[in-house]
């Protein structure tokens, strides 16, 4: 069965050129068993069999966006080692092989394709072909960025040949292509999006033999930190509980205390002066009064109450005065009332990042302890 062409060209009026494809695009419906897949597709997940059937439907009752082909002449120019993998197909596509996998699975007979002989006008061209689809749309995963930029080097002849290619610096490849050191099982968590890309090329710096154990450790580390995060919120939680207590008078107390009943503080309250002790101050019943001895009142310490813990005291050239910063308890307990949750979880991180890389000795302390905690022996 033919293929059935229509030129794009001629569709606007142009004049057709005498060889389809060659610089123009064309509009074409081929049957499947026509064409071939490339090789230097990067994409390894084109979804499962009920997903490519649910799309193939789709496709069925309309196909919005053709697939991208060049002839079989054009591509074995450029990879002649490749006609046994071709073989009889006519045409070799360049993007579209999910579609063209689904038209498959549904049995389609035809798939809508545009033939541009210009994207076979070199091996960079083909490849970045290949890869612009997957690219632009956000398709392909980290490890099928790296498959596809590690293909580029290997038909192009090397790393700067691609960077060139891109604009981009040498160390830039480097940073694509490394994620392919990671063994395949750690891959996998990576194009699952459960390895973060940072953590992963970090590990794969690392001999292929410890790398499952560098991501076990990266686990726990992320473990222990959660758990330390949430008993400082436990702790933080249950604090102003026991500062209350701390602070609350005794019950069954007789100490008599200045209310709104009770006006006028009983004779053993601390803010009460003996009027001998006092004598004969300045007052408005009393304007001769001995200046000394008023001074003397005023001044004594016993009339001043002591400032409490856990309010603030005088200030200092505007300021409040400072955090209790010895006091660990004091500081974690007012930090977490004037937080929200979010943001005294996101600080607890922080502490706990700044105690592993500045204090690593103190970190892995907390780690056994806490370990211990989880695990009790």
């Amino acid at each position: 069965m033919a293929g059935r062409r229509t030129s794009l060209a001629s569709l606007a009026g142009a004049k057709v050129e005498d060889v389809p494809g060659r610089s123009d695009a064309v509009l074409l419906a081929l049957p499947l068993d026509k064409l071939h897949c490339t090789r230097f597709n990067p994409r390894r997940n084109f979804g499962t069999e009920d997903e490519l059937r649910e799309f193939g439907e789709k496709l069925q009752q309309e196909q919005l966006q053709p697939a991208v082909v060049v002839s079989r002449t054009a591509y074995l120019k450029l990879w002649p080692e490749e006609a046994e993998r071709v073989g009889a197909a006519t045409y070799v596509i360049a993007n579209g092989e999910r579609r063209y996998r689904a038209s498959r699975i549904i049995g389609l007979p035809t798939i809508e394709v545009v033939h541009r002989e210009d994207v076979a006008k070199s091996r960079a061209a083909f490849l970045d072909a290949v890869q612009s689809e997957n690219n632009d749309r956000k398709d392909l995963d980290p490890i099928e960025r790296a498959i596809a930029i590690e293909t580029m080097v290997t038909e192009l002849g090397g790393a700067d040949q691609v960077a060139a290619y891109y604009s981009k610096t040498k160390g830039w490849v480097s940073q694509q292509r490394k994620l392919l050191k990671l063994v395949p099982q750690l891959q996998d968590l990576v194009s699952s999006g459960e390895m973060p890309v940072r953590v992963a090329r970090e590990i794969a710096g690392l001999p292929a033999p410890g790398q499952a154990a560098a991501w076990q450790a990266e686990l726990d580390r992320r473990r222990l930190e959660k758990k330390a995060a949430a008993q400082l919120r436990v702790q933080a939680t249950a604090a102003p509980v026991a500062s209350r207590a701390a602070v609350a008078p005794p019950q069954g107390s007789d100490a008599a205390s200045f209310t709104a009943v009770n006006q006028e503080p009983s004779a053993t309250t601390p803010a009460e002066e003996p009027a001998s002790a006092a004598g004969p101050g300045f007052t408005a019943v009393n304007p001769d009064g001995d200046t000394a001895a008023s001074s003397s009142s005023v001044s004594s310490p016993s009339s001043v109450p002591s400032p409490r813990h856990d309010q603030p005291g005088p200030k200092v050239n505007g300021q409040p005065r400072q955090l209790p910063y010895d006091d660990a308890w004091y500081v974690v307990n007012h930090l977490h009332v004037k937080m929200e949750p979010a943001v005294f979880a996101e600080s607890a991180r922080l502490c706990l990042g700044l105690l592993r890389d500045e204090h690593p000795e103190e970190f892995r302390a907390l780690l056994q302890e806490l370990t211990q905690q989880d695990h009790p022996a």
